[in-house]
């Protein structure tokens, strides 16, 4: 099998996982990733009716534990 019929099956099962989580464990979900958008250096605006929400320090966070995740695992080659 190729890559990208294994990718896809990979991120499908995850969403089913994550999917499953957030129906029946609605705190698990909160505990694991409350820390998104909350760390230091994340934009969080509010101005009269304009609110804008920037978390580029979490999306920097993310994209580093998938990069590392990726060269451990070796799933893009």
């Amino acid at each position: 099998m190729t890559d990208g019929p294994r990718l896809i099956i990979f991120l499908g099962a995850l969403l089913l996982l994550l999917g499953l989580l957030w129906a029946f464990a609605p705190g698990t979900l909160k505990a694991l990733f409350g820390w998104f958008g909350h760390l230091p250096g994340d934009i969080n605006h509010q101005s009269g009716n304009t609110f804008v929400f920037i978390p580029w320090v979490s999306m920097l966070v993310l994209s580093v534990v998938l990069s590392l995740l990726s060269a451990v695992f070796g799933m893009f080659r």
